[in-house]
């Protein structure tokens, strides 16, 4: 019979010495786990003899315990009547008396980001829309696409439309997929999963975070039949770790390819993150075992950084990743025409490229992908014929997503709005939000008088204001070259 342990009992074991943690209701002993820890000792010393599970639910995959924990560090139970109750927050009681909201009701993705922000945890909210700086970045990403005009077509029969398209040879329903959204377990319990299972009527496709709160066979578990995915990696600092979940996804095959992200290498400054703290917000310093006091710094965006890679190069990793996977690769995160002139010489084993400032959430001020779609069409528009070029950041409306498409882009990629979805209503939120901007996508074809997506190019849009203002220095090109081996 499991031993019985008073919540009282648990609490003092709460240092680097003797640490315990509750969760699930089982008492734990972490102290040989402490420096194993993928998010660093100093997250779990902050939750040290209390019940941790509010805290490690939302974030953690199941079979994280038992995958990360010997049988023995299982201590007992607690004592559910010796528990205190955790105090309510005035937010999160306000959000119970409203109740649900009728998801079909809403017209736009700034009425789901307005909802979803009243319904979910003050820490989600500061993690999802946190950007680095002063938000720069962030918000030029969606105003750039306002710089854009469209030059719609009349007198064109506009009776049908056909907005499916193909990524890397897979038929899709719509040139929209799922950017790589971490710990959307945050935003609702369905997670991962529930946005897949939101955008599958739609056959769209969705990138798996490598910080996913679920495991990546539970996010694919049940898709719609043909429904792809695929698995974005941060490789890490123990190389070891970055193989073995290469493995587990060379394994399923709803999975088509790898996206290597390159835009943060290390996190950017997320004022808003840091604000709330990444977790026990509001506990009194804390030791790391160095002897030294230490404020709790940092929120759940640098937590999930801890222990990444910061020595990537394209002469190294590329091949190693190649050793490990005979999956395609898709680069996330250039930002120049320069970089995605050096990945075409990768190819056709790197199949594309991912234009993107990491939602504004690494570099502040870096270009918008906008940008960087008119440089390679000003530079090096041959990379366009040999790899796919995608694009995020900065999408509010179906006629964002056909500009970026008129300018070269193969694909276009959400974040936020999926995670926002997914906070408001659950998969329902997701699968509107994605019934929103496909219909916005549709409206927008057939007013241009375009009937389907391989027929976009820059005759429907006037990018004239937008061009005045990307790079306009040496191209930088001639001796690519001379270094570059693309022995994949």
């Amino acid at each position: 019979m499991a031993k019985v342990f008073d919540a009282a009992e648990v609490a003092k074991h709460n240092t680097p010495e003797s640490c315990w943690v509750i969760l699930y209701g089982d008492v734990y002993d972490v102290t040989e786990f402490l420096p194993e820890h993928p998010g660093g000792s100093k997250i779990i010393l902050k939750l040290a003899g209390r019940d941790a599970t509010e805290e490690f639910d939302p974030i953690h995959p199941s079979g994280t315990l038992t995958e990360g924990l010997d049988p023995s560090c299982k201590l007992g139970r607690v004592d559910p009547a010796t528990l205190v109750a955790p105090a309510v927050e005035e937010a999160s009681a306000k959000r119970e008396q409203e109740g649900p909201v009728d998801v079909q009701t809403l017209l736009n993705l700034d009425e789901f980001e307005e909802v979803a922000t009243k319904k979910i945890s003050q820490k989600a909210w500061a993690y999802y829309y946190s950007a680095s700086d002063d938000l720069f970045s962030k918000s030029f990403n969606n105003q750039v696409y306002r710089q854009i005009l469209l030059r719609p077509r009349v007198f064109v029969d506009c009776t049908n439309c056909d907005i499916s398209t193909t990524i890397l040879g897979h038929k899709v329903g719509l040139p929209l997929f799922v950017a790589p959204a971490a710990m959307a377990r945050l935003a609702h319990p369905d997670g991962e999963h529930g946005i897949a299972q939101g955008i599958s009527s739609f056959g769209a496709l969705q990138i798996i975070s490598n910080n996913a709160s679920q495991k990546p066979e539970e996010i694919v578990a049940n898709s719609a039949p043909g429904q792809i995915f695929g698995w974005q990696i941060y490789v890490q600092n123990e190389r070891a770790k970055s193989i073995a979940m290469l493995k587990r996804i060379n394994k399923l095959p709803n999975i088509k390819f790898i996206v290597l992200t390159l835009d943060a290498p290390v996190p950017g400054k997320r004022e808003h993150d840091e604000r709330v703290g990444s977790l026990g917000r509001g506990l009194d310093a804390i030791s790391d075992g160095t002897g030294e006091k230490r404020e709790s710094k940092g929120g759940v965006g640098k937590t999930l950084f801890f222990g990444t890679a910061t020595d990537l190069t394209w002469k190294t990793t590329l091949g190693w990743l190649k050793e490990h996977t005979d999956l395609p690769i898709v680069l996330k995160g250039v930002q120049t025409h320069e970089d995605a002139y050096l990945a075409m010489q990768y190819a056709p084993h790197l199949k594309a490229i991912i234009l993107s400032n990491h939602g504004g959430r690494a570099l502040d001020t870096a270009p918008p992908a906008v940008h960087t779609l008119l440089e390679i069409r000003k530079y090096c528009p041959e990379v366009f014929s040999r790899i796919e070029v995608w694009v995020d950041g900065g999408i509010k409306r179906g006629t964002d997503v056909v500009k970026a498409l008129c300018l070269g882009a193969k694909a276009v990629g959400v974040g936020r709005a999926a995670l926002f979805g997914l906070g408001a209503g659950g998969k329902e939120g997701v699968e509107r939000t994605f019934e929103i901007l496909q219909g916005e996508i549709e409206t927008c074809m057939r007013l241009l008088g375009v009937d389907k997506v391989s027929d976009l190019g820059p005759k429907y849009i006037n990018s004239r204001a937008v061009e005045r203002d990307i790079y306009d220095g040496h191209a930088g090109l001639e001796k690519v070259g001379l270094w570059v081996g693309a022995k994949l």
